[in-house]
């Protein structure tokens, strides 16, 4: 285990020094900033308020705001599935069992993979192009995005005249915004224009001040496009003149300008596209307008409104690694150089723009965060933008509760009940079976049919679905919630209670057909395979976690006695002749296999089936299989290491994985690299751009700094060398206790501890705490009474190797209990 202090080259003072300093700037160091305009999409700056997006670019002679809208995807309600599945499942699992893997194959692409839709793409909105005609030879060029205010602007001089321009996406307003403004009066004048590259119908009208485009989504795939988009814009203040030129407003003489953004579609639900999408947004427009013009400081008053909803969100967590000369550094010029050097500021940045991302394309009422997010230029783009429920789609919303943005996890929940509605479907029409079920990928119209191939054939992520409800429940304690998605646990369970098979070679029930996502062993060169790990480990957790909800709410007892006898025949985890994690029922591993997928360790994280502490063979096997893959890969994957690199208690390898994300990734992104990294932007780069790796990495700092799934609350468990002092505030962990700390020289100096549902508080460090103000800590015996913190009981592993490998020893660190109240705050602070 790599452990954890030492001072930073240089003194003891240097330290406190830097420390002190960086504390004070940590407000003013939250932006992101550049001296020259975007010249490729992934420079341009993110604005969105859940529903509608901008991608700033912050040109000179033109502002390009290319824009989303989070409904505005290709098709309409529709489902994919194949209705030959039902006929041809017995023969697919023949095959496999007689290892026939490539006949099977390509059955279940024929019969399982839709031979139609493969989900629809999401679509660009457009862009609105702000020209300046004016706006030749600038100097003193300057843009940021401010993360602490959701604000991005830009300013420059031309000839002596200082132009500013201020935009945002207004979480209370439902519009976008944009000031514009000189220094100098009735010195600005512009145009303003819609395009789409659907050659969508554009119109303006001078006597309303306003342009309008309408247009429809593509057709895809033989599923006819039928969401209608209605975008409005209004210059709602000015103080210029105004005249129409064909398709675009003209102005004039102006010293500033407000010009206000509305879109909206007739998307109602996944099987309802009934509303009248110019109607909705005449309406958001006419509304903001009126609080736009309702007095001389009226745009200063919504700026001010947007802030304080943005901040809500926000403020709720914050870290400070440090600070240093080069956090005065624009972020493009950080990004490339921070490999090489200490900018432990960077990382700060990195970690708060997760969160940014997080409540800017996810809010209560809208669609959730698809691969990359809301934010998408391109009508075909990679993998469609959909829902990848393979790890994608999942990973986006591993920062929610852990980071103080549990409500926003609002609409993957809802689409998790939207999905257990037409997984119905599939489940029944496609497999015979109850309850409900989904393949590897879904779109806004929750398709659950098998998806590209021979990915399609993964029945399985219904089970990793759910956890999202259990976790959300260990997080908040809220009952009532759990009985209200226990349904949804149920139909996953039913599901697999008449999809799971016996294997004929050891008895244990497997799924079959399946795959390790999306990996294939040399062994067969096919995905297809029976009884993968990552399936048991996903089996195992749905149906305990299932009992355990079973028996909180009092239901049915018989029900938990079926899934529990199912549970006592799934296959335990094996360890493999390489004593590596076993990713397949059988011995398949290659060392040298390096793939971006590593979903047999699901059960390291986000699962926590796999401990230091109670499973050390285990534990020593899966950091065998994390050698083997190595760490350069996709940037997703990458982060997702960050994160299983934590758990192995590994901070400083943790920090390794952070500096070959954080290192510039091509721009050149008209292929699929398996090279990540991190954009101008500090957009992730699977390549393309997918934020699921923006968000792997906040939850990966987290885990760093706090664990709460291994029966106590671990501080600092996995910190790096590197980070000899810092401070954090507002994580959540299981049970509701919210976590502020500091840290010196590795040890932590001050605690505080709020229990939002009370209990038994465990606490485990790596040196003591500091002074207990006022409360009695007593020395942790047995096993952590926190019903929030129960264990799960694996099956002892199969090992197929004589290899013994040193176990990780916790039994020098500190375990102590408190007993807390509900609504009180617990401190520690070190000796005055």
């Amino acid at each position: 285990m790599q452990t954890i202090t030492r001072l930073l080259k240089g003194s003891t003072l240097f330290a406190f020094i830097l420390f002190s300093a960086s504390s004070l700037a940590q407000q003013q160091e939250l932006k992101l900033w550049y001296e020259q305009p975007a010249n490729h999409w992934e420079e341009a700056l993110p604005l969105g308020n859940g529903r509608l997006g901008a991608m700033v670019h912050g040109g000179v002679a033109q502002e390009n705001l290319q824009l989303n809208e989070d409904t505005f995807w290709a098709g309409g309600p529709h489902n994919n599935l194949n209705l030959t599945a039902r006929e041809s499942l017995p023969k697919i699992r023949e095959l496999i069992s007689a290892g026939k893997y490539t006949e099977a194959s390509d059955l279940a692409e024929k019969t399982i993979t839709s031979q139609g839709s493969n989900g629809m793409p999401y679509q660009t909105a457009g862009n609105l192009l702000i020209d300046f005609p004016s706006h030749k030879n600038a100097t003193h060029y300057y843009r940021e995005l401010d993360i602490s205010n959701a604000v991005a602007r830009t300013h420059y001089k031309v000839g002596d005249i200082t132009y500013t321009r201020e935009i945002f996406s207004s979480f209370v307003d439902q519009v976008i915004v944009i000031r514009l403004s000189a220094d100098k009066p009735k010195t600005l004048g512009f145009s303003l224009a819609l395009t789409h590259p659907d050659k969508f119908t554009v119109k303006a009208d001078a006597s309303n001040a306003s342009l309008l485009m309408q247009g429809r989504s593509r057709d895809h795939e033989g599923i006819k496009g039928l969401v209608q988009l209605a975008s409005l814009v209004k210059l709602a203040a000015h103080d210029g003149t105004l005249k129409a030129n064909g398709s675009k407003l003209e102005i004039a003489n102006a010293s500033s300008a407000v010009i206000l953004v509305s879109m909206a579609t007739n998307f109602v639900n996944y099987h309802d596209i009934s509303a009248n999408a110019l109607a909705r947004s005449e309406t958001a427009m006419d509304k903001a307008t009126k609080l736009f013009t309702a007095n001389d400081t009226a745009y200063a008053d919504r700026l001010a409104a947007h802030s304080i909803f943005y901040k809500k969100y926000f403020a709720r967590a914050s870290l400070d690694l440090g600070s240093n000369e080069f956090a005065q550094e624009p972020t493009d010029i950080r990004i490339r150089e921070f490999a090489k050097r200490y900018d432990p500021q960077l990382i700060n940045l990195y970690f708060q723009f997760g969160r940014y991302l997080l409540i800017s394309s996810s809010q209560p009422g809208t669609q959730p965060a698809n691969l990359q997010g809301i934010w998408n230029y391109r009508q075909d783009p990679a993998w469609d933008s959909k829902y990848t429920i393979n790890i994608n789609a999942e990973m986006n919303y591993w920062p929610a509760q852990v980071t103080g943005l549990g409500e926003l996890e609002e609409p993957f929940i809802q689409l998790i009940r939207e999905l257990a509605q037409t997984g119905q479907q599939s489940a029944r029409d496609m497999y015979d079976a109850r309850g409900w079920m989904a393949h590897h990928n879904t779109d806004i119209w929750r398709v659950s049919g098998g998806i590209d191939m021979s990915w399609g054939a993964w029945p399985t992520s219904n089970a990793w679905l759910v956890q999202h409800l259990w976790q959300k429940y260990l997080y908040t304690g809220d009952k009532e919630f759990l009985r209200n998605v226990f349904p949804i646990m149920k139909g996953a369970c039913e599901f697999f209670e008449d999809f799971l098979i016996k294997d004929e070679r050891t008895g244990w029930l497997i799924v079959s057909p399946s795959m390790s996502p999306e990996n294939e062993p040399s062994a067969t060169g096919k995905k297809i395979a029976a009884g993968v790990t990552m399936d048991n480990q996903l089996l195992f957790d749905l149906l305990t976690h299932s009992i355990a909800a079973a028996k909180i709410l009092d239901e049915d007892s018989q029900i938990s006695n079926r899934w529990k006898k199912i549970t006592d025949q799934l296959p335990p985890m094996q360890i493999g002749q390489y004593h590596q994690l076993q990713e397949w029922l059988e011995d398949w591993d290659n060392p040298q296999d390096k793939h971006r997928h590593i979903s047999h360790l699901y059960g390291l994280h986000p699962s926590n089936q796999i401990s230091p502490l109670r499973t050390p063979e285990l534990f020593n096997a899966a950091r065998v299989t994390l050698e083997q893959r190595g760490d350069p890969s996709t940037g997703w994957s990458m982060n997702w290491k960050i994160n299983f690199w934590a758990r192995m208690l590994d901070g400083d390898r943790a920090l390794k994985l952070i500096r070959e994300q954080i290192k510039p990734a091509s721009l050149n992104t008209n292929t699929i690299s398996q090279e990540g990294g991190t954009y101008p932007n500090m957009f992730d780069a699977h390549p393309p751009f997918q934020i699921d790796g923006n968000f792997g990495f906040t939850a990966g700092l987290v885990e760093m700094l706090a664990q709460s799934h291994d029966g106590a609350l671990h501080l600092l468990p996995a910190l790096p060398q590197d980070w000899p002092s810092g401070e954090v505030k507002g994580l959540i962990m299981r049970g509701g206790f919210v976590v502020d700390m500091r840290w010196e020289k590795g040890a932590i100096s001050e605690l505080k501890i709020q229990s939002r549902l009370g209990g038994n508080l465990r606490i485990r460090s790596y040196a003591p705490l500091p002074k207990a103000m006022g409360f009695s800590v007593n020395k942790a015996r047995g096993e952590n009474k926190n019903p929030f913190y129960s264990l799960p009981a694996i099956k002892k592993p199969l090992i197929h190797t004589a290899k013994k490998l040193p176990k990780v020893s916790l039994d020098n660190t500190y375990l102590v209990d408190v007993k807390t109240e509900a609504g009180k705050t617990y401190q520690w602070v070190n000796k005055l």
